[in-house]
């Protein structure tokens, strides 16, 4: 089966292609950046070169896409013609080619507004019965574009999962606020509590999504790192989230001196996995835990992949606050 894996260049898409030709698997990275990654260069924007990409194809992972951080660099007609019309094309010669798995990468940023709760409320519980009320340009293609995945499977039968990710990046945050209260680390293993993973489950995810995706149909699923967190800890975690994580992680305080670090006051949200475990049979390994053994251990708790991979930034040049002209 050859797999066409989109964004091939990028954090995702080279972990894609890295395991897929592992694997020993008929791999074809496509991409509008040159990378040892990608075999052909273009625009997913522009049909007829997307109709030749998608030539013997079986099974598509369209992991490419304008991101949060180009908000402020690319107009919205730049993330309509790349997230929505290039979507489009890819479904439109899926289907033509007799494609048997079409899996999205979309993302928990579509959640938008709904991820912030008000003054005084609880955390919100982000299950994939949450809404999304898109909050710039990026959401709103995202979940236009899931929508086209949809109609595809409802009216062409094209099996299509959607796969909303939660932060994956290794690059510094996009808050320049956080950047200035917390070490890059430390912000990171915080969110693997509620909002983060490790592009190596991510990638185990997508490639269980092809082979899920004849018997499911179509379905839209939450990857992230499998959160410790119930329910009921929703209105202590918005007012006291250093005594939630000390009632699931009684060690972790010490953990955390030893390195100057320390807890978030409060957390407004928690990404909930379990459709997709159940789903999809997914058995994400990076979670939190996992993080404090390897700070106990003095180990990178990145995954082998994430640190070959390591950092690409999102745009070709600098700016005065670091890799983002502004915060999105």
């Amino acid at each position: 089966m050859t797999v066409l894996v989109t964004g091939s260049a990028g954090h995702l898409g080279e972990a894609l292609m890295r395991t897929l030709r592992a694997q020993g698997r008929d791999a074809v990275g496509l991409d509008r950046v040159a990378s040892p990654h990608t075999g052909l260069v273009g625009s997913i924007a522009d049909r007829a070169f997307v109709d030749r990409a998608m030539a013997g194809v079986r099974a598509v992972l369209h992991a490419a896409t304008l991101h949060k951080p180009h908000v402020a660099t690319h107009s919205r007609q730049d993330f309509v013609d790349t997230n929505v019309a290039g979507t489009l094309n890819l479904l439109e010669a899926a289907v033509a080619q007799g494609v048997q798995a079409f899996v999205f990468t979309s993302t928990t940023s579509a959640f938008g507004d709904a991820l912030v709760p008000g003054d005084g409320e609880p955390a919100a519980w982000i299950t994939e019965d949450v809404v999304p009320v898109a909050k710039n340009i990026y959401g709103a293609t995202k979940t236009a574009a899931e929508d086209l995945c949809r109609l595809f499977h409802r009216n062409h039968g094209l099996p299509c999962l959607v796969l909303r990710t939660s932060r994956f990046f290794p690059e510094a945050d996009d808050d320049a606020g956080k950047r200035g209260a917390y070490a890059d680390g430390n912000l990171k293993a915080n969110e693997f509590l509620y909002r983060r993973a490790d592009v190596q489950d991510l990638v185990d995810a997508h490639l269980l999504a092809v082979e899920r995706a004849p018997d499911i149909g179509f379905g839209r699923y939450i990857l992230s790192a499998t959160t410790p967190f119930v329910r009921d800890d929703l209105a202590e975690l918005r007012r006291d989230a250093p005594a939630v994580v000390a009632s699931y992680f009684p060690g972790y305080h010490a953990v955390y001196a030893r390195h100057g670090w320390s807890m978030f006051p409060g957390i407004d949200r928690v990404y909930v996995n379990a459709l997709a475990r159940d789903r999809l049979g997914w058995r994400p390994r990076y979670d939190f835990a996992h993080v404090l053994a390897c700070l106990e251990a003095g180990q990178d708790p990145r995954s082998p992949l994430a640190q070959d991979i390591g950092a690409k930034g999102y745009h070709a040049g600098a700016y005065a606050d670091g890799l983002y002209p502004v915060d999105p």
